[in-house]
């Protein structure tokens, strides 16, 4: 039986994080998804180039990238879903977390 992710990434996330990681000029591990105290609602998705493992990271691969979960964040992004969105606006990663009770109205911050 297939370990379940604590967290899934669409195709265009990982397209998109491939990019980033090709351009950065130095080689990475992958990106680190965290979570800080911020915004109106509380906790706001923090991005990051991974140089290395830390040794409580949680580190799923998928669609052919590296994502590591900080320790801290972990519980927060239980079963949501990575996508990267290009729209006429606005184009960046979003976060479909099923553990959200609420978004600030700019959608830049979350509460569970």
């Amino acid at each position: 039986m297939a370990k379940k992710t604590p967290i899934t990434v669409t195709q265009a996330a990982a397209d998109q994080i491939r990019n980033l990681l090709d351009q950065r000029g130095k080689p990475s591990v992958g990106i680190r998804v965290g979570i800080r105290t911020r915004g109106c609602s509380g906790h706001s998705y923090t991005l990051e180039y991974a140089d290395d493992i830390q040794p409580m990271d949680e580190v799923v691969d998928l669609n052919g990238v590296k994502i590591l979960i900080d320790p801290k964040a972990i519980l927060f992004v239980l079963g949501t879903e990575m996508d990267f969105v290009e729209e006429d606006l606005e184009n960046g990663f979003k976060f479909q977390n099923p553990n959200e009770k609420g978004r600030c109205g700019c959608g830049e911050s979350f509460h569970v």
